[in-house]
């Protein structure tokens, strides 16, 4: 009698696509390999290559430096601008947000002119016209009217409007599948920016004068243009020219929209959180930025998890929904529990959480959408979203906290306007990506 063989089916682990798979040949099937075929080990993350790792770095260090310039400021410059001759309150909150101004106003045309000359050029020219507003800033003393040279300097400073651009290059040199965890390195290395200058500044500025620091920023400029020569990969790796052709032709306005309700809800926030440490919890004006640096380092934890599923999900799109639920749950805690410490911790700690991972999943999805061609001209549309945001996040913030139900009105208007904004975000579900060879 002949022998029956009785066949042990196989389970074959799906493969992911990627970059560095696309060339590849398929897994040989389980009956060329011999012995008893076993499953495959589950799919790793994907690692940064040596090349996306310095343009993280580098570009990062960039626009972290510049950013510290531009945040140092903030605690000393409304006393030293009214310190100055000819002071007037107007004057003074020329001084402290001239850069904001000329940075909405150029942040297209430099995205825009980014896509027809080039990143680097365009990244060059702005640093430098921020070293130049800083150098006139160091020398506003020396001026008739210091105020004036000031106020000249900071529209100086905010010319060189390169958020865009440089955005537009780490997008170019990384691919799509990690440009979320490129994006969170840089808004989480911003928030640190904030925090430190909110309590080194103030120290600095007593030792070295507000001059120093603008002499601080210049040297942060020329050192910028170094590392952008240097350190910053001059090509892409072929992975990532690989993985570009998969981008673009999708919908840009979501992401503009997003991002204007992600820093007027950001702003208007911060119109009241100061008044709840100050006028409710009691605490000191001096120590309030122990709570701001507590529970940012707590948010941490709950961004990273996020950051990591938009990443491996095949939907990182949905994820979003989560960012987003995540800022109405914040402002609700708000609204209800400010007067108690315990529930502005969690309130801040969640809020926080939720702003970093949409800070950085909302510039990595525009520029997948954008593609190549154009995403410095997308991207500068979104800068400016984003400074339109921040104005209208402080108007309406000013305006909801003066009422007389404060507080209660305003983090209440925000967790409905965050429920609004998650209500009519539809995820993209993006379709199996055609295998490019690298």
């Amino acid at each position: 009698m002949g022998r029956v063989l009785k066949c042990q089916s196989v389970k074959i682990p799906a493969r992911r696509w990627s970059p560095q798979t696309a060339s590849m040949t398929p897994p040989e099937s389980p009956s060329s390999a011999p012995g008893t075929p076993e499953a495959g080990p589950a799919p790793e993350r994907l690692k940064l290559l040596l090349e996306e790792r310095r343009a993280v770095l580098a570009l990062g260090a960039i626009y972290s430096t510049r950013m510290l310039g531009l945040f140092g400021l903030l605690p000393v410059m409304a006393l030293f601008a009214a310190g100055l001759p000819h002071a007037t309150p107007l004057a003074i909150g020329l001084a402290a947000g001239a850069y904001a101004f000329t940075q909405a106003l150029l942040q297209i045309p430099a995205g825009h002119l980014s896509d027809r000359i080039g990143r680097r050029p365009v990244i060059t020219a702005g640093l430098l016209l921020f070293a130049a507003g800083s150098v006139l800033g160091a020398l506003s003393s020396t001026f008739a009217y210091p105020l004036i040279a000031v106020i000249i300097a900071r529209s100086l400073q905010g010319a060189g409007a390169i958020s865009g651009p440089v955005t537009a290059l780490l997008a170019d040199l990384t691919r799509p599948a990690l440009r979320t965890r490129a994006m969170a390195f840089i808004g989480i290395s911003i928030g640190a920016c904030f925090v430190l200058s909110l309590v080194g500044s103030p120290v600095l500025a007593a030792y070295y004068g507000v001059e120093g620091l603008f002499w601080g920023m210049a040297a942060m400029a020329v050192a910028g243009i170094v590392l952008l020569y240097t350190a910053v990969p001059k090509v892409p790796a072929r992975e990532v020219i690989a993985a570009a052709a998969t981008e673009g032709g999708e919908r840009l306005w979501p992401w503009h929209a997003g991002m204007f309700m992600l820093h007027g809800i950001l702003t208007a926030t911060f119109m009241g959180v100061p008044h709840i440490l100050r006028d409710e919890l009691q605490i000191a004006q001096v120590d309030h930025w122990q709570f701001y640096l507590g529970v940012f380092v707590a948010s941490l934890a709950g961004t990273a998890p996020m950051v990591i599923w938009a990443e491996r999900s095949s939907f990182g799109d949905g994820v979003m929904r989560y960012g987003i639920a995540g800022l109405v749950f914040a402002m609700g805690i708000l609204a209800l529990g400010h007067s108690h410490l315990w529930a502005a911790v969690a309130g801040m700690t969640l809020f926080f959480a939720s702003f970093n991972f949409l800070e950085a999943r909302l510039p990595a999805r525009l520029t997948q959408a954008a593609g190549p061609a154009r995403r410095g001209a997308a991207l500068g549309i979104f800068a400016t979203c984003q400074f339109l945001g921040t104005g209208f996040g402080y108007l309406c913030g000013g305006l909801l906290s003066g009422t007389a139900a404060g507080l209660g009105a305003l983090f209440g208007a925000l967790c409905l306007a965050a429920l609004v904004w998650l209500l009519g975000f539809r995820p993209v579900r993006p379709a199996a990506p055609t295998p490019v060879a690298a």
